[in-house]
């Protein structure tokens, strides 16, 4: 990928709880297109919702949309898809896992800290 189409990279997005979501569109993160589908930026994820879902909305922010920079997911949720985030290696968008309200952040379980990991033979 050259660095002309990463120009498009701009936006955050978030996979998240309600109040993660929440506090992230409070602090101005938030976008929805002006196209007819309405594309958004975010996605609450709840008790009721589908691994499927959580799966097509990681796709959607990590192989369908060039205008995503960095995807934070809780923690909690990225357990749930625990395979897609382990699997993804592109550069960008960059999948930070976070903590939520509920659910305290666990480096052991945390993808990126786990590939470091391994880098420096620990």
């Amino acid at each position: 990928m050259t660095s002309e189409a990463n120009k498009n990279r701009t936006l955050i997005a978030v996979i998240g709880d309600e109040d993660t979501v929440t506090g992230m569109l409070l602090a101005g993160i938030g976008s929805i297109s002006s196209e007819l589908n309405k594309e958004k930026n975010f996605i609450i994820i709840d008790s009721k919702s589908q691994d499927e879902d959580i799966e097509k909305a990681f796709e959607l922010y990590t192989e369908t949309r060039d205008d995503i920079a960095v995807l934070l997911i809780n923690q909690h949720i990225a357990e749930r898809i625990r395979f897609k985030v382990d699997t993804f290696t592109k550069a960008f968008p960059a999948v930070l896992e976070i903590p939520s309200k509920d659910h305290p952040y666990d480096p052991e379980k945390d993808s990126i800290l786990r590939r470091v990991r391994r880098l420096f033979g620990e």
